[in-house]
């Protein structure tokens, strides 16, 4: 009885002139966002909404494809209907990965790829404001929350900070931290690429499939650079959100 109660604030208004499926449609986003279920979580059956809200199955049905559509929840054959587990990271706070799935509910994660010393490359050398000829710590690692790959993340540090990349564990910004080195400013920049060959392999996706591309460059109190980071995610599971007031 408290689920069914819990529901009816999903009800559509017969006298509005907005049709009801996306009345309904609306309201169960919102629900969503204002985190009436958890990520993971089965949502109800469309029966269950038919017979608690008193719409019919095409308005539930049609609803529920909207949110499908938006990437809110997902369909697993057999099983049911699900919360998509989406990470949305608002873009006016500085903070990592890790420490915002933590705050989510999420248990992160990574899986090493490389972690050498090599030359820096022209773009280390423009971003991190290198010398010619200098080396960087060179980091490829995939980012997991649940288990599940969000992201695959290349990070590039100066040799002079990082000249042993090995000693660091599952945190880069907490290898960062007990050194002395806390970013306290970045500038990031977001695009949209198709996922390549390879992205799509280590992440799990179609080739061709869209994710966020986000370049990083962190900055220490003193004005240095200290970290240039090249994020790909998925888009299906992350997104960023920003608040605008006038």
């Amino acid at each position: 009885m408290q689920n069914q109660n819990k529901l009816l604030v999903l009800k559509p208004d017969n006298d509005s002139a907005t049709p009801l499926y996306l009345q309904f449609g609306h309201k169960l986003a919102a629900a969503i966002h204002a985190g009436f279920w958890k990520a993971d979580d089965p949502l109800p059956s469309e029966r269950t909404f038919c017979d608690v809200l008193g719409i019919s199955r095409v308005t539930a049905r049609k609803a529920l494809d909207l949110l499908f559509e938006q990437g809110l929840i997902l369909r697993r054959q057999g099983s049911g209907t699900y919360i998509t587990p989406k990470l949305e990271q608002p873009l006016t706070r500085l903070t990592n990965l890790s420490e915002m799935l933590k705050q989510r509910g999420f248990r992160p994660a990574s899986k090493w790829l490389k972690r050498e010393i090599c030359l820096a490359g022209s773009e280390e050398l423009l971003r991190l404001n290198l010398s010619p000829n200098s080396r960087v710590a060179h980091l490829e690692r995939l980012r997991l929350a649940n288990d599940v790959v969000m992201a695959v993340e290349i990070t590039s540090l100066p040799y002079h900070y990082v000249p042993d990349p090995e000693k660091i564990g599952e945190s880069l910004y907490d290898f960062m931290r007990d050194a002395n080195l806390t970013v306290v400013r970045a500038i990031q920049n977001i695009g949209a690429v198709n996922a390549s060959a390879e992205l799509a392999q280590l992440t799990g996706v179609e080739v061709g499939a869209a994710m966020l591309h986000l370049t990083r460059v962190g900055y220490l109190e003193d004005g240095s650079a200290i970290e240039l980071t090249h994020s790909w995610f998925r888009s299906d599971y992350y997104d960023f959100v920003v608040e605008l007031y006038r």
